[in-house]
């Protein structure tokens, strides 16, 4: 089995000419900086949050087999250079894109944070160090994809979102927003790469409260506590000098809150034990 490449947070190897093996690895990250702590059973959560979703979802996936409680097999595919993200509710970067004038919302949609938006918006990415929003028009002007595949990979996310959203909420979770990535197989669109804690937000319903940060059942607690304590603002200030921002410590107990929270979303929405 050969390494092909070390991610933020799975590494890669070609098992054979059609198929890759997925490593989950309990590695973190938040707003493009790799942090030196882990997350202890973080990768087994990936590895099989990956599996539950495509499993799940009617929608032609790579996905093979589990390989082991941190590895999956997935086919070889040619992976389409936009990352598919949909939102639901009004939160996150959207809060201050839609400030700063760079996005809209639906129409009579409340501007409150944390706010359900009216109907959930496709809202892509180019894929990149550091992911550049881009909206129809740009994403066809820079070949990313044609006319035609914009809108069937805006109209799928939404429905995978959807069914996400009501799968979660059966196991009280509010599904608060999702990235998808897609590839071609065969010459078909298929989803792919992994769906888990990393790709979405995940908030409690119990503790739901409009106007507030929400709890959070992803790394959003991480990047919750990097912007609390200032170092969101530093890792900016360090790249706009032409320098690669520090990792600090990552503190035991939001470590620790972290996986107890992996595994709760994981158990509660899928009905297995980790």
């Amino acid at each position: 089995m050969k390494f092909l490449t070390s991610g933020k947070v799975k590494d890669v190897y070609e098992v054979d000419s059609d198929t890759l093996l997925f490593k989950f690895s309990n590695r973190v990250s938040a707003y493009d900086v790799k942090f030196n702590d882990e997350i202890p059973k973080k990768g087994e959560v990936l590895s099989k949050f990956a599996e539950f979703w495509f499993e799940t979802l009617d929608v032609p996936n790579h996905f093979v087999e589990t390989k082991s409680d941190t590895e999956i097999i997935v086919k070889k595919m040619k992976m389409l250079p936009i990352e598919c993200v949909v939102r639901g509710y009004f939160y996150g970067s959207m809060v201050s894109r839609w400030k700063n004038g760079e996005i809209s919302l639906p129409e009579g949609a409340s501007t409150e944070l944390a706010t359900k938006l009216s109907e959930p918006i496709f809202d892509p990415t180019t894929k990149s160090t550091h992911d550049v929003p881009v909206n129809r028009q740009q994403s066809i002007s820079q070949n990313l994809v044609t006319s035609e595949e914009f809108d069937w990979l805006s109209q799928k996310s939404i429905e995978i979102y959807n069914k996400m959203a009501d799968i979660s909420e059966k196991a009280g979770f509010i599904l608060a927003d999702l990235k998808l990535e897609f590839g071609k197989l065969d010459g078909k669109i298929t989803l792919g790469d992994s769906i888990g804690p990393d790709e979405y937000r995940l908030w409690p319903i119990d503790s739901y409260d409009v106007g507030k940060i929400q709890d959070a059942y992803d790394k959003q607690l991480l990047r919750d506590w990097l912007t609390a304590n200032g170092y969101q603002k530093k890792f900016e200030n360090s790249r706009s000098l032409g320098e690669e921002p520090v990792a600090p410590s990552i503190p035991t107990e939001i470590i620790g809150q972290m996986t107890d929270r992996y595994i709760t979303a994981y158990e509660h929405i899928t009905g297995k034990t980790i």
